[in-house]
C-alpha cells in the first residue's frame, strides 16, 4: 500500500468499488481523519466514473445533515496531452458498517436505521436533490446506531431524465428503467425495497430483473408478497407501508419522505409496545377504601 495519496498519510484501506478504492488518511497538517476516494481512469468508458465523481462532490459538499456524509474537496489530474488520468475525493470519515455486511438484529433497531435514512434523504429532497441509489451498502450504521448515507454518484436534481439507465438492479424504480423523470417516489421506493430486503433477507422483483429473465415487461403489486405475510412478526403498519413505497406507479407511494418518517415512527412505537408491554393490574394490588 502506497505511504502516501496525494499530501495525505494512508492508514488503511476501507474498500474497493468500480474503478474506485476508499481509504482512511491523515492530514499531516491538521491530524485530522478522512476517507479519501481514489478512482483511476484505465479504460475510456471508465470516465463515466470520473463523472460520477464529480457529481458526488458537487452535491455532497453542501450537506450539513447528521445522516448525510459530507465531502471536503475533489482534485483530478490529467496527463500531459490533457486527458483524465485519476481523481481523488476528500470524504467525511463514517465510523460504521453497510447494512449487508452488518444488519441490526433487532426489527425495532432496523426501523430506526431507516427512519435514519429517511431523515438524510428528506434533507436533499429539501435541497432538490435525490439520492437515486438506496440499497444496503449505501447506509452506514455504527455501534450506537448513527446512521450515514453515502454514496452520491448518481445522484440528481429531482425532475432529471437520465440518459441511460441508473441503479442497482434489485432496488430500482420503475420510471429508473423507462427513464422517466427522478422524482422524490424514485427515492421512496428505491427505500422501501431496501426496508423489504432488511426485514424478509430477500429482494423484490423490479422491473429490471423481470426484464432480464425475459418475462413479462411489466410488474403486478399483488404478486409481491407482503412482508407480513412472509414474516408474521412484521407488524400491519409497517408491512403496509413497504408495499406502498415499492407500488409501480408513484403516485400511489408515499408522497414525502415525512410521510414514511411518519409511519416508520409509529411502526417503531408498536414494536416497541409489543416488546415492552404494560403490566397487567392485579386485582389484589388494588386499594380498599372503606
Amino acid at each position: 500500500m502506497a505511504q502516501k495519496l496525494l499530501h495525505y498519510d494512508v492508514l488503511e484501506r476501507l474498500g474497493e468499488g468500480a474503478r474506485s478504492t476508499i481509504y482512511a488518511v491523515r492530514d499531516p497538517d491538521s491530524g485530522k481523519i478522512f476517507a479519501l476516494k481514489h478512482v483511476v481512469r484505465a479504460e475510456q468508458k471508465d470516465i463515466r466514473f470520473i463523472e460520477q465523481m464529480e457529481t458526488e462532490f458537487e452535491i455532497s459538499r453542501q450537506f450539513t445533515h447528521p445522516n448525510l456524509r459530507k465531502s471536503y474537496e475533489l482534485k483530478i489530474n490529467k496527463t500531459m496531452l490533457l486527458k483524465t488520468a485519476e481523481a481523488f475525493l476528500l470524504m467525511e470519515l463514517v465510523d460504521g458498517k453497510p447494512l449487508d455486511v452488518r444488519l441490526p438484529s433487532q426489527m425495532i433497531d432496523i426501523v430506526d436505521t431507516f427512519i435514519q435514512a429517511a431523515q438524510g434523504l428528506k434533507a436533499m429532497h429539501a435541497m432538490g436533490y435525490a439520492h437515486c441509489d438506496i440499497k444496503p451498502n449505501n447506509i452506514l450504521r455504527n455501534d450506537q446506531g448513527l446512521v450515514k448515507i453515502i454514496d452520491f454518484g448518481q445522484s440528481c436534481k429531482i425532475g432529471t431524465v437520465k440518459e441511460r439507465i441508473q441503479g442497482t438492479p434489485d432496488y430500482i424504480a420503475p420510471e429508473q428503467v423507462s427513464r422517466r423523470p427522478i422524482s422524490v417516489q424514485t427515492d421512496v421506493f428505491n427505500l422501501g425495497a431496501t426496508l423489504y430486503w432488511a426485514l424478509l433477507g430477500r429482494h423484490i422483483p423490479t422491473l429490471y430483473t423481470v426484464n432480464k429473465k425475459g418475462e413479462n415487461s411489466f410488474l403486478l403489486d399483488t404478486r409481491i408478497d407482503s412482508p407480513q405475510d412472509l414474516n408474521p412478526r412484521v407488524p400491519p403498519a409497517l408491512s403496509n407501508l413497504v408495499m406502498e413505497c415499492i407500488s409501480t406507479r408513484p403516485a400511489k407511494r408515499p408522497g414525502d419522505m415525512d410521510q414514511v418518517i411518519t409511519r416508520l415512527e409509529l411502526a417503531k412505537h408498536i414494536l416497541n409496545k409489543q416488546s415492552n408491554p404494560s403490566p397487567e393490574p392485579n386485582p389484589g394490588d388494588e386499594l380498599s377504601v372503606s
